[in-house]
């Protein structure tokens, strides 16, 4: 297990007063690298209340299809550092500070050591991206303490479902809300026949399962199912690129006449070898091709310069969906505080929970909690490798409370119980 720094009490201050001009009502710059020293306080200064913030996470780096498509190392831990940096920024005017302290744990590892670690020290928050059985763990380990933990990374349905605990949020969307996204988008699109490809691993059953219950839901069709089995052997060879384009055509050839290939491949086993290989020409969507997510790296609308700049300064490359769920959860935090101007946490964690607590995130709407499950509600943005496409729900999509109830479980179909 490697756990890393603990940063940020002081030096939030220093950046907001150096940016307290009209210029930063814009854009703020990115948290610097190295804190700077802070200043003697003068006789008297009240000291500020630090606010502990953990992350939690596991990261092993894998091989993929694609390099490009291997997580960097600071995945998540990227966008706590700019979140942190811009909760400070704020708090330093009422005398708060966020402090962030990072475990990074191996995948199989035990998290309970990092969780007790953090409990000791008085952490109160705990941002995850955990595998869901771990973050249930968490939840479950400081339910007593009434610590809050708050999921970033796993999108199982079950954890907001017959698995959700009162102390556990969630900024991570679920496969359910990815596909509702993507499957609003193919039926405004008016491509309504689809094939899909499934995974043999347990987690492209998920995202099939999910999938299906989209075309239901909204009226798509999926003709055929193939499933594509892991057979293991090597991911990258000389000969590859020869084998694939022989191979993936003729796995796919006979399917029934279709519109769209949709693709379940959570494990990135095959998924990247659909796209421009299969018999007939058609767009491919799901987890490769156009891909449902919570944000894109080249998402600038609705202000989203603003988060790409500061993050892209501050780590050296553009912000992914992780980093994205990882800022929007310590934002919460940040919000919440600077709203009740209280580092209390049973004043903040009510708050958060209450009728009134909205965070922005660059998506064109504020977003809220839904408190039948405390997922946060948030469009899903489909995007290909180098653009983001659309943004779901889709025109036409109507809701009687929100729009973006009509992605993933709604009121009336929750199983949660808290």
């Amino acid at each position: 297990m490697n756990l890393t720094r603990l940063t940020g009490p002081l030096a939030g201050a220093l950046l907001a007063a150096c940016l307290s001009g009209p210029a930063f009502a814009q854009t703020a710059p990115a948290a610097p690298t190295t804190p700077a020293v802070p200043a003697a306080k003068a006789p008297g200064a009240k000291a500020m209340a630090v606010v502990k913030v953990g992350f939690l996470r596991t990261y092993e780096r894998t091989l993929a299809l694609s390099v490009l498509d291997i997580p960097p190392a600071d995945i998540g831990i990227a966008g706590a550092d700019v979140a942190i940096a811009d909760n400070n920024t704020t708090g330093s005017f009422m005398g708060q500070s966020f402090a962030l302290d990072v475990a990074t744990l191996k995948p199989g590892e035990d998290v309970m050591p990092a969780v007790q670690k953090m409990a000791a020290e008085g952490v109160h928050y705990i941002v995850t991206d955990l595998s869901a059985e771990d973050t249930l763990k968490v939840a479950d380990a400081v339910k007593g303490s009434g610590a809050l933990v708050l999921n970033a990374g796993a999108t199982d349905d079950s954890l907001r479902e017959e698995n959700c605990r009162a102390n556990m949020l969630h900024t991570a969307p679920t496969r359910s809300m990815l596909t509702d996204g993507l499957a609003q988008y193919l039926m405004w699109k008016q491509w309504r026949n689809w094939v899909l490809i499934t995974g043999s691993h347990d987690k492209d059953k998920l995202f099939a399962e999910a999938m299906k219950a989209s075309a239901k839901k909204f009226g798509g069709t999926i003709l055929e199912e193939r499933i594509f089995e892991d057979k293991g052997g090597a991911r990258a060879t000389d000969s590859g690129q020869a084998l694939v384009q022989r191979q993936i055509p003729v796995f796919l050839q006979g399917l029934p006449e279709h519109d769209v290939v949709l693709v379940a491949d959570e494990s990135e086993v095959f998924g990247s070898y659909i796209p421009w290989r299969t018999w007939v020409p058609r767009p491919v969507a799901g987890t490769a091709g156009l891909i449902p997510a919570s944000w894109h790296p080249a998402s600038e609308q609705w202000g989203g310069a603003q988060i790409q700049n500061r993050f892209e300064k501050a780590s050296g490359r553009r912000m992914q969906a992780k980093d994205m769920q990882v800022w929007t959860a310590i934002r919460i935090l940040g919000e919440a505080a600077s709203r009740t101007q209280s580092v209390d946490p049973a004043t903040i964690d009510a708050f958060i929970k209450g009728k009134d607590f909205t965070v922005a995130a660059f998506k064109g709407q504020r977003l809220t909690f839904r408190d039948w499950n405390w997922q946060l509600r948030q469009p899903v943005l489909l995007g290909d490798e180098t653009s983001v496409v659309s943004a779901s729900p889709q025109e036409g999509f109507l809701h009687q409370a929100s729009e973006l109830d009509t992605l993933g479980t709604d009121r009336p179909e929750t199983r949660c119980a808290f």
